[in-house]
């Protein structure tokens, strides 16, 4: 073997084992082959079958091909082997084979669709999620509660979310929890999802929509039903008015004409996501940095450089850039925010 072929080798080998060992993690929590709820499981018995058939179609058509290259390799000496045209029964085979095969799929296929496309009956939890670059607007009609990046749900209860946009197309995704489905703008989509147990199931928006796009990330916290109940009679319930001084620092940056914060003169925004209960969230900027002083600090600094693309401009002038504001101003509004339960 000579060196040249040595290193193709050792580089074919060091692929193939950084791919197999990329699938050796303990820690997965956007695992789709790990279904967390029905609806998810739904996906996974189909997803099963047609993923062995395919394996097994994959594994005769690349032995035949790696078979017939080997066999048939030109060697010094050997002729060129017989040419074979219109062996019909051999095309006929190919064809019916393949037909049949796809057809035995198609039946589970069209019935896995059917059954995740229709409205769940039953004691059912309505849900209107609203993608915007880059993050999610979630409203509860039945409950009058309004949030922002994180789906709070009951445990072992279905939810049937309604999908729309304000502006590109975004897919909304929870691997171990459903597939996904897109927002699409002037259109209206739905989704169902349901957890067996309470816990954090994170998802982000599967469909690319502009410079954010990865960091366009929410979560869904299923509860146990009393706590849900107790989490939204909370919603409802508004917030204290600001102190002075961050007030003055929120009216000297606009924040009312973006956000709204229920209850307070001069802030009702629809541009942001709604912070009337801002620090009772676990994420803020879609999901993507954890509610904490260190993160928001940073944030308030220059959020274009912790979120390129997003819609806060704070900057002197109302442009992108370090938003000039002082560090007692930033923590003015920290103060403030996370008091905002």
């Amino acid at each position: 073997m000579t060196a040249r072929s040595k290193a193709w080798l050792a580089v074919t080998a060091a692929t193939g084992l950084t791919f197999l060992l990329s699938a050796c993690g303990s820690s997965r929590p956007q695992d789709s082959l790990s279904p967390q709820g029905p609806e998810a499981r739904k996906i996974d018995v189909l997803f099963k079958p047609v993923f062995w058939i395919a394996v097994g179609v994959f594994v005769l058509v690349e032995g035949l091909l790696v078979y017939a290259l080997v066999r048939f390799r030109h060697k010094p000496g050997r002729e060129v082997p017989a040419q074979v045209h219109g062996n019909r029964r051999l095309e006929i085979g190919w064809t019916i084979l393949p037909t049949l095969l796809l057809a035995g799929i198609a039946v589970p296929t069209i019935g896995t669709i059917f059954s995740l496309a229709g409205k769940p009956a039953g004691n059912v939890l309505e849900v209107t999620v609203t993608g915007h670059q880059w993050w999610w607007q979630v409203e509860y009609p039945g409950l009058g509660v309004v949030t922002a990046n994180e789906v709070h749900i009951p445990a072992g209860r279905p939810v049937y979310i309604t999908l729309s946009s304000k502006d590109v197309i975004h897919s909304f995704w929870v691997p171990r929890l459903a597939g996904t489905q897109d927002l699409v703008p002037n259109r209206t989509n739905h989704l169902t999802i349901q957890a067996d147990e309470p816990g954090v199931y994170l998802g982000q928006c599967k469909e690319f929509c502009g410079i954010s796009h990865a960091n366009m990330r929410f979560r869904v916290i299923a509860q146990t039903e009393d706590d849900f109940q107790a989490w939204a009679r909370q919603q409802i319930q508004l917030p204290a008015p600001p102190g002075a001084e961050a007030l003055a620092v929120m009216q000297q940056v606009g924040c009312g004409g973006c956000h709204t914060i229920g209850g307070v003169e001069g802030f009702g925004g629809i541009i942001g996501p709604d912070l009337t209960h801002f620090g009772g969230r676990t994420t803020f900027a879609g999901g993507m940095l954890e509610n904490n002083e260190a993160n928001l600090t940073e944030w308030f600094r220059d959020p274009q450089h912790v979120k390129p693309g997003n819609d806060m401009k704070i900057a002197p002038g109302g442009l992108p850039g370090p938003s000039g504001l002082s560090d007692d101003q930033i923590r003015a509004l920290i103060v403030y925010l996370e008091s905002l339960q």
